[in-house]
C-alpha cells in the first residue's frame, strides 16, 4: 500500500540528489583553444562560423587580442575534435585547460583607473569654480561656505580616487624605501589638512583645489601608463594551460579516458596522431614522427620508434603511440619550462625604472626642503600656523606632477608611434630596456623564419613526378608533404590517380600506380642517400629516387631587421633548437656571424643570463614554448603576434604583423623616447628651481600653485608628443 510518500526525509531526498547529479552531469562543457595563426576580423568570422556550424557546440566566440576561442558545448564534444575541425579549414589550434587560465579576462585595473579619474575630474571642475569666486574677492562668510562646500567635495573624491597612490605609497613604506607616490600623498594629506585648519579659523587660502587638480593629472598619467600595456597575464600560467588535460590510458587491454593530474609514473598512455604528449615517457608501442617545434625549434619531425624518449608538449603526428609514464605533473619537462618562465619573471621585475630612480632622489630632497620650510618660517615668525602654510606650499608646488606624467606621457607617445607601425608595448618598463639593448638574439623556426617548409627545385622536378608527389602528399599532416601540396595546388598539377593510398608511419606514403609501387618519404625508405639539403625522394618502381628539396621560408623583413640592427652597432646572435647544419645555413643566408644550434629551452635561458652578466643588455626575439624562458630572461623581448599564447605572453612587444623589418626603428624609437624622458626630467628640475624660492618665500598662494602644476604638465606633454613627428 503505497502513496508515493516517504517518512524518512533521507530517501525523500535522494531522488532529488540523484537528479541534481544527473544535471550537473549533463552540464555543458568550457572549452579553450589557442589559435596562434589567426590575424584579422574574416579569421574570427571564419573560425567562429566553423565551430558553430559543428554538432553539439552551443556557443563559440574568437578574441582576437589573446588569440582564444571559448567555446560552450556539450560534455561529448571533445576539444580534439574541434581542433581538427579548424585544422580542416587551414587554422593551427592548439587545447588550452580552461581550468587554468584566469577566472576573468577583463581590464579591471584600468576601468578602476578610468573611473577614479573621472570622479577626479569632475570634482576638480566643480572645486575650481568655486575656487575663482574665492580668487575674485569673496570675503568673509561667502569665502568661508565656498571652503566648506569645496572641502564636502575633496574629501571623499580623494578617499576615492587617491586610493591607487595611497596604497602604493603605503606599500613603499612598510618595504623601507621611497617612490613617486610617497611624497604625491603627504603633498594631498598636508593640503587637505592645512585647508581645513584655515577653513575652520576663517582663514584666506585654502588648497582643496590644488590637491585635485593634482590627483586628476597624476590619475591622468597613471591611467595613460595602464594603457601602455596589455592585460597583464602570467607566462607561466599560459605555459601550464598548455599542458593536456585529459588524457587516455591503456589498463589490461582496455582504453579509458582520465584527468591528466591522476596519472602516475608507470602507466601507459595512448597518443593518437594529431595528440600532444601529456607526460615525458618512452615509447613501448607504435612508430610515427614526432613534431617537437614548440619545444625545441626543430623545424621538420624527427623519426619516433620503440624505446625513444619523449617529452611533455611534443606532437605525435603520423601514427598511434602508447607511451609509458616516466615523468608527470610538476616534473614534466613542459612544467619545469614554466618554472623557468616564473623564475625569470620575477628577476626582471628588478628592473628599476627611470621614474624609480628619480623618485629615490627627488622625494627626500622635497621632503627636506619642506621640513626646512617650516622650521624657518616657524623661527622667524613664531607663528605655527604661518609655518605649516608655507610647508604645505612647498610640498604642493614641488609635488612631481610634471614628473609622474614624465614618462606615461612619453611612453605612450612612443607607443602610438610603433602601434602605427605594427608593434605593440605591453610593459611599462619595455622602451626604457628596449632603448639600452646592444645585443639582439634571435630564434629561427617561427621567428626569422615562418616555421613552414617551402618546396625549391619544383621546376627541376619532371612533371609526372610532380603529379605522383602531390597525389601521394594530398591528405597527409606532414610538414613536407602539405608543402608539396601546396606547390602542385599553386602550380595547377594534376594530382595522379592511385590505387591502395596509404600512410606508414615515420616513413612516409605509398601506393599503387600503374602497376608499380610507389613511394614518397625518408631517404632510407625509398633506397637513396640523404645530403645535407631538407629532402623527401620519391620512389617510382625500379626507377631512381627523385629529391624534392625544401628550405625554411624567410618571413618577410628578416633581412632588413638583421641589416639595420648591425649597421645601428647592434651584436646579432641567431639560436636555435634546430640542427647545426639548418642553423648554419641560416646564419650564412642572412649575414649572421655568430650562431648556437641544437639549443635547449634551459640553455637557451642560460646563454641569455651568461650574456646579461657579462654586461651585455639583450633583446631576445622568438616564438616557441622553448623560447618562453629566454624571453622572460632577456632584458627585453619580442614575439610575433603568430606565437603561441605563452611565448606572447612572457613578451615585452608584441610584433603584430609578419614583417620583423620595424625591430631595428623600434630600437631607435626608444632611444628618442628615453631622451625625451630625460628632458621632461629637465623640465620638472627647472620648474622646481624658479617654484621653490617662491613657495619658500610664502608668495605661493593656492592660485599660483594650481597655475605651475598645470603649466609644467602641459610643457611635459608638449614635448612629450614631438615623438610623434
Amino acid at each position: 500500500m503505497s502513496t508515493g510518500i516517504s517518512a524518512c526525509p533521507a530517501c525523500s531526498a535522494a531522488p532529488a540528489a540523484e537528479d541534481l547529479a544527473e544535471r550537473a552531469a549533463q552540464k555543458d562543457a568550457r572549452l579553450a583553444l589557442s589559435l596562434p595563426t589567426i590575424h584579422c576580423a574574416a579569421c574570427i568570422s571564419a573560425v567562429e562560423r566553423r565551430l558553430a556550424a559543428e554538432p553539439g557546440v552551443k556557443s563559440a566566440r574568437v578574441n582576437l587580442t589573446l588569440k582564444r576561442a571559448t567555446i560552450e558545448a556539450e560534455n561529448d564534444v571533445t576539444a580534439r575534435q574541434l581542433v581538427e575541425v579548424l585544422e580542416g579549414i587551414g587554422y593551427e589550434a592548439h587545447e588550452l585547460d580552461a581550468g587554468t587560465l584566469s577566472a576573468t579576462e577583463t581590464d579591471r585595473a584600468g576601468r578602476e583607473l578610468l573611473m577614479r579619474l573621472a570622479v577626479a575630474g569632475f570634482a576638480s571642475m566643480n572645486v575650481m569654480l568655486l575656487s575663482v569666486s574665492v580668487w575674485s574677492g569673496a570675503e568673509d562668510a561667502t569665502r568661508d561656505m565656498f571652503h566648506w562646500i569645496s572641502a564636502a567635495i575633496t574629501l571623499p573624491t580623494i578617499a576615492f580616487s587617491g586610493q591607487p597612490f595611497f596604497r602604493s605609497a603605503w606599500g613603499a613604506l612598510k618595504a623601507g624605501r621611497l617612490n613617486m607616490d610617497v611624497p604625491i600623498v603627504l603633498a594631498i594629506v598636508l593640503a587637505l589638512v592645512t585647508s581645513l585648519w584655515e577653513t575652520t579659523l576663517s582663514g584666506e587660502h585654502a588648497y582643496f583645489d590644488a590637491a585635485l587638480t593634482l590627483t586628476f593629472f597624476l590619475l591622468a598619467g597613471r591611467y595613460l601608463d595602464h594603457r601602455t600595456r596589455a592585460i597583464a597575464r602570467s607566462a607561466a600560467e599560459e605555459l601550464a594551460a598548455l599542458e593536456v588535460p585529459r588524457v587516455t590510458i591503456v589498463q589490461d587491454g582496455e582504453e579509458r579516458e582520465i584527468a591528466t593530474a591522476k596519472l602516475v609514473i608507470g602507466d601507459v598512455i595512448l597518443v593518437r596522431p594529431g595528440g600532444r604528449m601529456p607526460v615525458d615517457g618512452e615509447i613501448v608501442e607504435g612508430r610515427s614522427e614526432l613534431d617537437r617545434s614548440l619545444l625545441t625549434g626543430e623545424s621538420l619531425p624527427v623519426f619516433a620508434d620503440v624505446g625513444q624518449a619523449v617529452s611533455a608538449g611534443e606532437v605525435n603526428l603520423t601514427g598511434p603511440l602508447k607511451i609509458r609514464a616516466t615523468a608527470v605533473g610538476e616534473e614534466t619537462s613542459l612544467h619545469r619550462m614554466a618554472d623557468l618562465v616564473a623564475i625569470a619573471e620575477s628577476g626582471r621585475s628588478k628592473y628599476t625604472s627611470l621614474a624609480d630612480a628619480a623618485a629615490k632622489l627627488y622625494a627626500p630632497g622635497v621632503h627636506i626642503l619642506s621640513v626646512l620650510a617650516f622650521l624657518g618660517w616657524y623661527f622667524y615668525s613664531g607663528d605655527l600656523r604661518v609655518a605649516l602654510n608655507i610647508a604645505a606650499a612647498v610640498l604642493i608646488i614641488t609635488c612631481p606632477c610634471a614628473l609622474g606624467l614624465a614618462v606615461p606621457a612619453v611612453t605612450t607617445a612612443a607607443s602610438g608611434k610603433l602601434f602605427r607601425k605594427g608593434m605593440l608595448i605591453k610593459h611599462e618598463t619595455a622602451m626604457e630596456r628596449l632603448a639600452q639593448v646592444d645585443t639582439v638574439v634571435f630564434d629561427k623556426t617561427g621567428t626569422l623564419t615562418e616555421g613552414t617548409p617551402e618546396l625549391t627545385n619544383f621546376d627541376g622536378v619532371k612533371p609526372d613526378d610532380m603529379a605522383l608527389a602531390t597525389a601521394l602528399a594530398e591528405g597527409s599532416s606532414h610538414p613536407l608533404s602539405r608543402a608539396i601540396w601546396a606547390a602542385g595546388k599553386a602550380a595547377g598539377v594534376q594530382p595522379a590517380r592511385l590505387e591502395n593510398l596509404r600512410e606508414v608511419p615515420g616513413y612516409g606514403a605509398e601506393a599503387e600506380y600503374k602497376g608499380a609501387t610507389v613511394r614518397l618519404g625518408r631517404a632510407a625508405w625509398v633506397g637513396a642517400e640523404a645530403g645535407a639539403v631538407t629532402s623527401t625522394w620519391l620512389k617510382r618502381g625500379e626507377a631512381a629516387p627523385v629529391a624534392l628539396e625544401f628550405t625554411d621560408s624567410l618571413r618577410a623583413g628578416a633581412e632588413e631587421a638583421v641589416s639595420a640592427l648591425k649597421a645601428a652597432g647592434k651584436d646579432v646572435i641567431l639560436m636555435s633548437g634546430d640542427t647545426r647544419l639548418a642553423v648554419e645555413a641560416m646564419a650564412k643566408r642572412l649575414g649572421i656571424e655568430t650562431w648556437v644550434a641544437e639549443a635547449l629551452p634551459s640553455e637557451k635561458a642560460a646563454r641569455i643570463v651568461e650574456l646579461e652578466a657579462e654586461g651585455h643588455k639583450v633583446l631576445m626575439v622568438g616564438d616557441g614554448l622553448n623560447d618562453t624562458a629566454a624571453l622572460t630572461a632577456a632584458h627585453v623581448s619580442i614575439s610575433p603576434a603568430s606565437a603561441l599564447d605563452a611565448a606572447r605572453v612572457a613578451s615585452d612587444i608584441v610584433l603584430l604583423g609578419g614583417n620583423l623589418a620595424p625591430i631595428a626603428e623600434a630600437t631607435l624609437t626608444a632611444q628618442s623616447a628615453v631622451r625625451r624622458i630625460k628632458e621632461n626630467f629637465q623640465i620638472a628640475t627647472v620648474y622646481n628651481i624658479i617654484a621653490v624660492p617662491l613657495a619658500i618665500a610664502g608668495f605661493a598662494t593656492p592660485l599660483i600653485a594650481a597655475l605651475a602644476m598645470s603649466s609644467s604638465s602641459i610643457t611635459v606633454s608638449l614635448n612629450a608628443m614631438r615623438l610623434r613627428g
